[in-house]
C-alpha cells in the first residue's frame, strides 16, 4: 500500500516525538498507535538514556496494546513510526498481532548514514522489519520526511 497524506500526517508526529527525545537528550525516535477508526491512542518516544536499551516507544506501543486492545482491535491498528523497527520491536509487534507499520527512515538507510559518521555499529543486527515477521504489512520509507529525520540522527549519533 502506498504512504497516503494522512499517513504522512501521522508520521509527521512521530517525527515531532523524535524531536522531543533529542531535546530530553534521547535517541530520536517516536512512535504512535492508531486504532482503525483513525484515533491515535497512544504516543511515546525512545527512553533509552536512562540505560535500558529495551525502552522503545514501539515496544511500549506493542506492551500497552497487548493489555488495552482486543485482538481485533490490534488487528486494525496502524503503528507509525520515525524509524524501521529493531528486531525485538518486530517481534514484539508480531506477537501482539498488531497491524500495519509505517514509518518514515528505513533501519538501511540509518546504519548507512550511522556508517558515513563513523559511528560505532550497534550490537542488534539491523533487519528489516520483514525478515523478523514476514507476515506483516510494511510501508516506507517516506522520502518527504527523510532530510529531517537524518537530521536528527546527525545529532544524536554523529561522533
Amino acid at each position: 500500500m502506498a504512504i497516503s497524506d494522512a499517513d504522512l500526517d501521522f508520521l509527521r508526529h512521530c517525527v515531532q516525538l523524535a524531536r522531543t527525545a533529542l531535546d530530553l537528550g534521547d535517541e530520536p525516535f517516536g512512535s504512535i498507535l492508531v486504532d482503525g477508526s483513525g484515533a491515535t491512542v497512544f504516543t511515546d518516544h525512545n527512553h533509552v538514556k536512562g540505560g535500558d536499551a529495551t525502552q522503545h516507544p514501539e515496544f511500549a506501543i506493542a506492551r500497552w496494546a497487548a493489555e488495552h486492545l482486543t485482538p481485533a482491535e490490534r488487528t486494525a491498528a496502524t503503528v507509525y513510526t520515525s524509524g524501521e523497527h529493531c528486531p525485538m520491536c518486530s517481534a514484539a509487534h508480531a506477537w501482539v498481532g498488531l497491524g500495519r507499520i509505517v514509518y518514515v527512515v528505513s533501519a538501511e538507510q540509518l546504519t548507512q548514514w550511522c556508517a558515513a559518521w563513523g559511528t560505532p555499529p550497534t550490537p542488534v543486527a539491523p533487519l528489516p522489519i520483514t525478515a523478523v515477521a514476514p507476515a506483516l504489512t510494511v510501508d516506507g520509507p517516506a522520502p518527504e520526511l527523510q532530510d529531517e529525520m537524518r537530521g536528527l540522527y546527525e545529532q544524536a549519533f554523529r561522533p
